[in-house]
């Protein structure tokens, strides 16, 4: 079958037809797809590794985008999984520690809990994560008196509850874990093996 694919730039109208079909995609259907799954601008931005402001020219019309970055952006808006959101399956009660924290401190609560990664929070706002990894990547004699704030990493990406459980799939296959904000708060973590749960 062959597809020939039309650009029109006064409309933003890029249009596919076929044998058998004829799919008209414009910025504001883009842009009613990705409410739908739930994700700002700035989150499909990063799933399609484009800037927040091209998504916004592309959902304006004020941009001719490429095919293939409409089609990463389809990808990503489309699952069969559609319907399954972030706060279905986050773990709720997330366990933080503060960037003074002691890391033999921490060190007894991922044990104890079973857990290899947590947020460091401070004054309310996800600032760092302290992982075991890197806990036994700057393992030295004083390690343990020393505070999260000195080997934490950057924080893991941000997603919001309403979030479709597939967007966050290429995410993970990146970052050990997503955080789940609720108005700026942390409320919830996702992890690979929650992914799993719902497969």
């Amino acid at each position: 079958m062959k597809i020939n694919i039309n650009r029109d730039q006064d409309i933003n109208l890029l249009i596919i037809t076929g044998g058998y079909f004829s799919l008209i995609i414009t910025g504001s259907l883009l842009k009613k797809m990705r409410l739908e799954a739930g994700l700002t601008q700035s989150e499909l931005a990063r799933l399609v590794s484009v800037s927040q402001a091209h998504i916004a020219k592309i959902e304006g019309g004020r941009v001719d985008p490429r095919l293939s970055t409409v089609n990463k952006i389809l990808q990503i808006l489309t699952s069969k999984q559609r319907g399954k959101k972030c706060g279905d399956i986050m773990t709720r009660e997330v366990i933080t520690v503060t960037p003074k924290e002691k890391i033999r401190k921490v060190s007894e609560i991922m044990v104890k809990h079973g857990i290899s990664q947590i947020p460091v929070v401070d004054d309310g706002k996800v600032i760092g994560m302290i992982t075991e990894e890197g806990i036994v990547r700057n393992l030295s004699s004083n390690i343990a008196e020393e505070p999260v704030e000195k080997i934490m990493e950057p924080p893991l990406p941000t997603v919001s509850e309403d979030t479709d459980v597939s967007v966050i799939k290429p995410l993970l296959g990146v970052h050990p874990g997503v955080l789940v904000v609720k108005r700026g708060e942390l409320v919830g973590i996702i992890t690979r093996s929650d992914l799993l749960k719902v497969i």
